[in-house]
Parts: structure tokens; C-alpha cells; sequence
């Protein structure tokens, strides 16, 4: 399963403070979760950032759960705001 998430980081004033931000949140998300996750669309604005990730199961519903707890864990940051996602099952 894939998940791309676009995130607005409004408190961002440079590029270096939303890299601060988005290697905080993909190291928390990838500690917590174990997933693979990287910046894939944006990397030149300063507010706003895609963030890409997949996981892999067997089991559909253990991967829905998953992205499911990251989401929330992503909305639960105050330091960004989630604009839009989309999952795939591959």
C-alpha cells in the first residue's frame, strides 16, 4: 500500500526550517511505524511538502490501520497541516 500526503508547514521561513520539521516527522513515523517514507513532491517550497510512503503486507486491513494511526499521528503534529491524501493498494 502507498500513501501520499501534501502538508502545509506554515511557520516555515526557509527551506531549512521545513527540513527540520519534515526529518523530525519521517523519523517519528518511521520509528513508530516502520515504513519507508521520503519527500517526493515540493522540495523547493518552503511551505509545503509531499511526503510519500508505503508499506508492505500480506493483510489489506493491517496496512488500512496503519496509514490510518499515521494520518492521525501527522494531524496530531501542530506544526504542519494535512491538505489532502491518497492511499493505493498496489
Amino acid at each position: 500500500m502507498s500513501c501520499i500526503v501534501s502538508l502545509y508547514i506554515g511557520d516555515s521561513r526557509s527551506l531549512k526550517d521545513k527540513r527540520q520539521v519534515l526529518n523530525s516527522l519521517k523519523e517519528r513515523i518511521r520509528n513508530r511505524f516502520n515504513v519507508s517514507i521520503a519527500e517526493v513532491s515540493d522540495q523547493e517550497l518552503w511551505q509545503r511538502a509531499g511526503l510519500g510512503m508505503a508499506i508492505v503486507s500480506t493483510a489489506t486491513q493491517h496496512c488500512d490501520e496503519i496509514m490510518a494511526k499515521i494520518v492521525n499521528l501527522i494531524e496530531g503534529d501542530y506544526r504542519v497541516q494535512i491538505i489532502d491524501y491518497q492511499t493505493e493498494m498496489l
